[in-house]
C-alpha cells in the first residue's frame, strides 16, 4: 500500500514538472514525456535534428524544473578534450600542478550540436558518461549527483559535422528528435512571450534530491517474468532480422528495460506493461540499429516499427 501512496505521489509531481516544461516547449508533449522518462532511467538523452526547434530551450528548461546546476559547451571543430573535463595548471607557489575543474563537473551538461567536434573531443564525454567520473593525471574525479549529459545533434547531412561512432552512439540511453510544432504551437509561439525569458521564470518543481528519490523508485519497479520473455523476443528477433546489419546488444536490453519502468512511474503504476516497452522501444533502439543495404528505401523507424508487429506479447 505504501508504494502505491509513494508512486501517486511521484506521479503527481512529475504531472507538475511536465506541465512547466509544456508552457515552454508548446505541441510536443511526448518529447518532454520521453526526455523525463531518460532522466528517471538516469541515462542521457540524445536530441537530433534541424536547428531552431527547441532542443536547446528543452535543455534549458530541465534543468529549472529539476533544480539542477546546469553547464553548456559548445562544441565546434577546434574543441579539445581539456575544454570538457578540464585542466591541470601549475601553481609555483605550491610547486604543484592543481586541477581547475571543466563544465562537465555539474548535474546537467548540455553539450550543444556534438557532431561538430572531431572524435577525439567527442570522445571525452564516454568516461563521464558511463562511469560518472573523469580520469586525469592518473586521479579518479567522481562528477555530481545525478548526473545527465543531454547532447544535441544536427542532421548528418549538413555541412561540418563528424559522425558519432556507435560506442558513444549506445552510451546514450535514448534519442529522440523535436520535430515541426504543429500550426496553433507555432502561432503562440510567435505570439507570446519570448521562450529564453519565460524560462527564468519557470521555479522548481523537483529538486535533485527528489529527483535521485524518484530514480531509485523507477528501479523498483516490477516486471514479471513473462513482460522480460517479451522484451527479451524483441531483442533476439532484431538480432535475426534481415532488416538489420546488427541488432540490439544486452546493454540495449537493459536501457529498454530501464525506460519502460520509467514510463511506468510516468503513468502512475508500480509495475510494467507491454504498452509501456512499446512506447519506448523506438527510442531506445533506433540510434542502436544499423539497417541493412538492401533496405534502402525505408527508414530505421519503419523498419521498428514492422519489428514490433512481428513479435507477438
Amino acid at each position: 500500500m505504501q508504494m502505491n501512496v509513494d508512486i501517486e505521489t511521484i506521479q503527481n509531481k512529475l504531472k507538475q514538472a511536465e506541465s512547466s516544461l509544456s508552457s515552454i516547449i508548446l505541441g510536443k508533449p511526448r518529447q518532454i514525456r520521453m526526455a523525463i522518462s531518460c532522466l528517471l532511467a538516469q541515462g542521457h538523452l540524445l536530441i537530433e535534428d534541424l536547428p531552431g526547434l527547441g532542443k536547446t530551450t528543452l535543455a534549458l528548461s530541465i534543468a529549472q524544473v529539476f533544480g539542477l546546476d546546469f553547464q553548456r559547451v559548445q562544441f565546434t571543430s577546434d574543441i579539445l578534450p581539456a575544454d570538457i573535463t578540464g585542466i591541470s595548471v601549475f601553481n609555483p607557489q605550491t610547486q604543484s600542478f592543481d586541477f581547475h575543474s571543466g563544465p562537465i563537473f555539474c548535474q546537467l551538461l548540455l553539450a550543444d550540436e556534438i557532431n561538430r567536434a572531431p572524435p577525439k573531443s567527442q570522445s571525452a564525454l564516454l568516461e563521464a558518461m558511463e562511469e560518472k567520473q573523469v580520469t586525469q593525471d592518473r586521479h579518479k574525479r567522481t562528477l555530481p549527483t545525478p548526473f545527465f549529459v543531454l547532447a544535441t545533434q544536427n542532421p548528418s547531412e549538413q555541412a561540418g559535422t563528424f559522425p558519432l561512432p556507435e560506442s558513444q552512439l549506445d552510451r546514450f540511453l535514448m534519442r529522440i528528435e523535436m520535430g515541426y510544432p504543429d500550426t496553433q504551437a507555432e502561432r503562440e509561439l510567435l505570439m507570446g512571450e519570448d521562450r529564453r525569458k519565460k524560462i527564468q521564470t519557470l521555479t522548481t518543481v523537483i529538486s535533485p534530491t527528489e529527483l535521485l528519490h524518484f530514480q531509485q523508485t523507477t528501479s523498483k519497479i516490477h516486471i514479471s517474468k513473462s513482460l522480460l520473455d517479451y522484451m527479451l523476443a524483441l531483442l533476439q528477433s532484431s538480432r535475426l532480422s534481415p532488416w538489420f546489419a546488427c541488432g540490439l546488444s544486452p546493454r540495449a536490453g537493459l536501457a529498454l528495460q530501464k525506460c519502460a519502468q520509467a514510463w511506468a512511474l510516468l503513468e502512475g503504476r508500480d509495475f510494467v506493461i507491454p504498452e509501456d516497452v512499446q512506447q519506448i522501444f523506438a527510442s531506445v533502439a533506433a540510434h542502436r540499429l544499423i539497417k541493412h543495404s538492401d533496405f534502402f528505401n525505408e527508414s530505421i523507424d519503419e523498419l521498428i516499427k514492422k519489428l514490433l508487429q512481428q513479435v507477438p506479447i
